[in-house]
């Protein structure tokens, strides 16, 4: 039998082995510790010999549901699951990074990232390389120096520049380095960084895969060998995935092409009305020719995703105006909801940085992020232009 679509896979894949009683639902089990009665088998499960549960820090059903579930809609041999998708993100790192080790990485990466590049791992007296987004004959001179990592984000948060994955994988190859891809803003519903040659890729669970902005968790898939160091590395320090979340999140994916191609859509609308707004200065969106990425993204990504930024005139002041006038968007730090969701990056992506470091990065402070929802584009479009109305309004009266 031939391999379902993607959109049948989210909904279906995963979660045989973990029905019970004849439910057509993964179940919570929520159970701290599961008990055998043969000490045998509990000694062969506990060693990682044969299948089986001992401790909710190490494993749950639930939980591995959800692990099996984006562990095949990414293509992976393997997947392990955090409690966050920074947790993902730095565990990964911690796992493969010892002193004196070199990691080559973009400027443009999420705030949590970057900081974790500019002030962790510096001071464990690991090489820490930023490279301009998009140059990648630079970063792949930095990568022929030798790396331990190369660590990609694409499309960025917040202004969703774009990466050449396959071009980078293999110059990561070459090098013997490790190639890790945070696909958070494309989802494997629009991209597959493993099928373009990474070793691992890592999402931020939170956001597109639970859909709902009611659960907190973090993935990373890859290689059998690869991902087992990091879930060792997890199940030791403890940042773990509990059973609701997981069920959340498995309900949420449910509906993630759905939801996904319903975000794309509405996003490259959204984006080509800003384009017509005479207060916007600057759309970001890769799925516009007029994108510094957008060849590149119509070769590796199915659609462009559900995140734009755009940047208005006038700055913060700009911002704090248009964004209470929003009645169709949560004014909040999240994004990948159902709901529209907007915020500046001084308080969204990248609150960690002070001006000067987000200007370094070419993130103006009157940069508005906008995770696009699944509500009809007709009405999304009606609300920004209403907006923009009463913000040209009040300023004609002043």
């Amino acid at each position: 039998m031939k391999q379902a679509k993607i959109g049948t896979r989210a909904i279906w894949a995963g979660e045989q082995d973990a029905l019970a009683f004849g439910a057509t639902q993964v179940p919570i089990v929520q159970s701290v510790s599961f008990g055998y009665d043969d000490m045998e088998e509990w000694y062969e499960v506990a060693i990682g010999k044969k299948h089986g549960h001992i401790y909710g820090r190490n494993t749950n059903p639930t939980v591995q549901a959800f692990e099996a579930k984006i562990m095949d809609l990414e293509g992976a041999e393997a997947a392990t699951s955090f409690s966050t998708g920074m947790a993902a993100i730095s565990n990964t790192l911690a796992t493969f990074l010892y002193p004196g080790d070199r990691i080559v990485s973009i400027k443009d990466t999420y705030g949590g990232t970057n900081k974790i590049f500019t002030e962790f791992l510096p001071k464990q007296q690991i090489d820490v390389v930023l490279c301009e987004t998009g140059a990648h004959d630079a970063i792949a001179a930095e990568v022929d120096k030798g790396c331990k990592i190369l660590y990609l984000e694409t499309p960025t948060n917040p202004t969703v520049k774009i990466t050449d994955i396959k071009r980078m994988a293999d110059v990561g190859k070459q090098a013997g380095a490790i190639v890790i891809v945070d696909n958070t803003f494309a989802t494997p519903i629009n991209q597959n960084p493993l099928a373009l040659g990474a070793d691992l890729v890592i999402h931020s669970a939170t956001k597109f895969l639970g859909g709902h902005a009611d659960a907190l968790g973090g993935v990373v898939c890859g290689s059998t060998d690869l991902v087992d160091a990091i879930y060792h590395y997890r199940e030791i320090n403890g940042a773990t995935l509990d059973p609701m979340s997981a069920y959340l999140l498995l309900r949420g994916m449910k509906t993630l092409k759905l939801r996904v191609d319903k975000q794309s859509e509405n996003a490259l609308a959204v984006a080509k009305y800003l384009q017509t707004v005479d207060i916007v200065e600057d759309v970001y969106y890769p799925g516009l020719s007029t994108h510094h990425g957008y060849d590149i993204a119509v070769n590796q990504m199915r659609q462009y995703g559900g995140m734009l930024s755009f940047a208005v005139k006038g700055g913060v002041t700009t911002v704090s105006k248009l964004l209470p006038q929003l009645n169709y968007a949560n004014r909040a730090a999240n994004l990948g909801s159902v709901e529209t969701i907007v915020g500046p990056s001084r308080t969204t992506s990248h609150v960690e940085c002070t001006s000067e470091e987000r200007a370094a990065m070419g993130i103006p402070e009157g940069l508005i992020r906008y995770s696009a929802g699944i509500e009809d584009i007709e009405d999304l479009i009606e609300d920004l232009e209403q907006a923009f109305q009463k913000i040209h309004d009040k300023r004609a009266v002043i």
